[in-house]
């Protein structure tokens, strides 16, 4: 069990530590000279008597102290320090009384969600029992609207050592109830919050912290992710120590150093705030949805857009506050929120953080994570604050359930299953058994899985053969629609309300579903029915076959129509309708209105953009790259790169363009 010490600044803390563990938690020079504790520091010690041993971690159950600072200047350590605890010592001198210190670490305790403490009242020695009666009277009422109401309170001397054998006793106790009720079952990949990072001759590079999530074992790969920063840096853990002692495996509750070698490790590239952290859950993010709540004794609103301190676990980054609701979060409530940060942090869903002022001078607000890969638009919209409200379920099931119930009421994505299970720190074994479920279906999508629910599915089932049987009642001579064109044609259809068309990722992986169940086909580019055969006249096929001789010398660059037509020797008009009715029946494509190209040429084409992007994913690509790669020329090359950005291939952002999507999820397959 992990304690944290909390009270006001000269109130005895690392003396009480002392007296309980043996450990003088003051490291630091600085520290010693000035009697001041300034960081937080650390001691252990075996719950006396226990013989419950603790293979894994070398022993019986053990008490990890984390003693913080209690000076206002130093309030930044103390939430290092109390990021990852299960119980709270607050210190309260007798002679003193509550502090404002007393009050902000109380305060930032609660917004932790810390259900768990004691109280101590030091130094008793130097005041009459009278004043340690109206201290304890003080206290107890100080914790009655919080979350450690009820805390049992215990007047002590550290220094005499008066009191000291009841407060252990209890403390004992109650590590021997949370090992207990912990049972030792490690959820989620491994996840160890750095506040240290030092190095030991002969062993090198040591890093401190408080373990999230998980466990670990030598020889085990990790990530380390320095906070401010995108890219993680590759680690291996030559070796570990649980709770102070040599350790096999270091898990969640626990406090661990861990040796870690790599070839772009070493100290300078450490710092407090950073996440040591299994590869598939590494994902700095720089703004997440949260549920944020006020502090009673602000003296007014938090507004929308305040700049703010953000720490969660050990880190600390500035950034502001987006209310997604009304404009403000009046003191004592709460509502929905994204923070909107000045670099990359770690954050996963149930994750805890404390907001202070712009200043750091003051404590504002607590919160608690929900999504930290909210969409890019519509933060505030209803049908997102909707989506927030099922996300916000603790159990992974029941959460997923109340997210496909949203969905099929306007959040029509579906839930992308790989980010859900990366936001809620899953493992292989746990994301598959949520694939499992009954009442929903699973669609392969480009960035992941999307799951639906039946009923949202049977909407967009519908839907599509819908507006295929539609499409091919007016015009019966074509083999269907391409993808974009069904799109279309869905948004134009009249849908009910609670039946939205798909966005594209969705209506794509819902395309994919029905041709491998074979209830549509994709003919060429073409999409239709299994039961729809277009039936061209006679006259068309025998032109047919003269204009596809000359199209396939074309190649990458057919002729225009009027070409086509002098070579013909036809009328100009007469050709351009044929040539539109076979692009409705998919054997050609209106690349531009004067200009058809056969879907092979198309799809080489698609090809050559693919490559272009894929040898400059981050810089793209421009028309002039495009032309001379291809050598098509370059009114025919601005043609068919604007068709490719309608069709959805391409993004073009000022001169350059981007891959939006893979040419075979736009034109099919060759």
């Amino acid at each position: 069990m992990i304690i944290a010490t909390a009270g006001h600044v000269d109130h005895g803390k690392t003396t009480l530590v002392r007296a309980l563990t043996g450990v003088d938690t003051d490291r630091l020079p600085e520290e010693k000279k000035r009697g001041l504790t300034i960081d937080i520091g650390f001691a252990y010690q075996d719950v006396a008597g226990d013989g419950a041993a603790n293979s894994e971690a070398g022993g019986g159950t053990v008490m990890g102290f984390v003693d913080v600072p209690g000076h206002e200047r130093f309030v930044k350590n103390m939430l290092a320090g109390v990021a990852s605890i299960d119980f709270a010592l607050l210190v309260v001198a007798a002679d003193d009384g509550v502090m404002p210190q007393t009050e902000e670490h109380l305060a930032i305790l609660g917004l932790l969600g810390i259900k768990q403490g004691a109280v101590a009242i030091t130094k008793i020695d130097r005041v009459e029992p009278e004043r340690v009666l109206a201290v304890k009277n003080q206290v107890t009422a100080l914790l009655a609207p919080t979350p450690l109401a009820g805390s049992p309170l215990f007047p002590v001397s550290g220094e005499l050592g008066t009191g000291m054998a009841e407060l252990q006793q209890y403390l004992e106790t109650a590590a021997r109830r949370h090992a207990a009720r912990d049972g030792g079952v490690d959820r989620g990949h491994f996840r160890l919050s750095i506040d240290r990072a030092f190095t030991v001759p002969g062993a090198g590079l040591i890093v401190t912290g408080a373990v999230f999530s998980g466990r670990v074992a030598v020889g085990d790969r990790l990530i380390l992710a320095s906070h401010g920063k995108t890219e993680g840096i590759e680690a291996r853990v030559r070796g570990l120590r649980a709770l102070d002692r040599e350790a096999e495996i270091g898990r969640a509750g626990q406090r661990c150093a861990i040796n870690i070698a790599g070839a772009d490790l070493h100290q300078s590239v450490v710092s407090r705030g950073d996440w040591l952290l299994a590869e598939p859950i590494h994902a700095p993010v720089r703004k997440f949805d949260a549920r944020v709540r006020v502090l009673d004794s602000e003296a007014r609103p938090l507004a929308h857009w305040t700049p703010v301190h953000l720490h969660l676990a050990a880190a600390d980054v500035t950034g502001r506050i987006a209310v997604l609701g009304d404009r403000n979060i009046m003191p004592g409530e709460d509502a929905l929120a994204q923070l909107v940060l000045d670099a990359p942090i770690g954050a996963l869903f149930g994750d805890r953080f404390i907001l202070r002022d712009q200043s750091a001078q003051r404590t504002l607000a607590g919160g608690v994570v929900i999504d930290p890969f909210p969409p890019h638009r519509g933060r505030a919209r209803p049908e997102r604050l909707a989506m927030l409200g099922a996300m916000e379920t603790e159990a992974p099931d029941a959460a997923l359930i109340a997210m496909l119930a949203v969905s099929n009421n306007g959040a029509n994505n579906g839930v992308n299953l790989s980010q859900f299970a990366q936001t809620r720190n899953l493992t292989e074994a746990e994301a598959a058994n949520l694939r499992q479920m009954d009442g929903q279906i699973v669609l392969a999508a480009s960035n992941g899985d999307l799951a639906l629910s039946l009923t949202r599915w049977q909407q967009i089932e519908q839907a599509i053969l819908a507006a295929l049987a539609a499409w091919h009642e007016k015009q019966p001579e074509a083999v269907g629609p391409n993808d974009n064109a069904l799109r279309t044609a869905l948004m134009s259809a009249p849908a009910p309300a609670s039946a939205p068309v798909p966005a594209p990722i969705l209506l794509a992986a819902a395309i994919g579903h029905l041709v491998d169940q074979r209830a549509i086909v994709r003919d060429g580019m073409s999409l239709r029915l299994p039961s729809h055969s277009p039936r061209p006249s006679d006259s068309d096929l025998a032109l047919w076959k003269a204009v596809a001789l000359i199209l396939e010398e074309g190649g990458i660059r057919p002729p225009r129509v009027r070409e086509l037509a002098e070579e013909l020797k036809m009328d100009h008009k007469r050709l351009e309708a044929f040539m539109q009715r076979c692009a409705r029946q998919g054997r050609l494509m209106a690349v531009a209105p004067n200009r058809f190209f056969p879907p092979a040429a198309v799809r080489e084409l698609a090809e050559v953009v693919e490559r272009l992007c894929a040898a400059a994913p981050e810089d793209g690509f421009t028309a002039a790259t495009f032309k001379n790669d291809t050598g098509i020329g370059r009114n025919v090359a601005i043609e068919v790169l604007e068709f490719f950005d309608t069709s959805g291939l391409t993004r073009r952002q000022g001169n350059v363009r981007y891959l939006r999507r893979p040419a075979a999820a736009v034109f099919g397959e060759n």
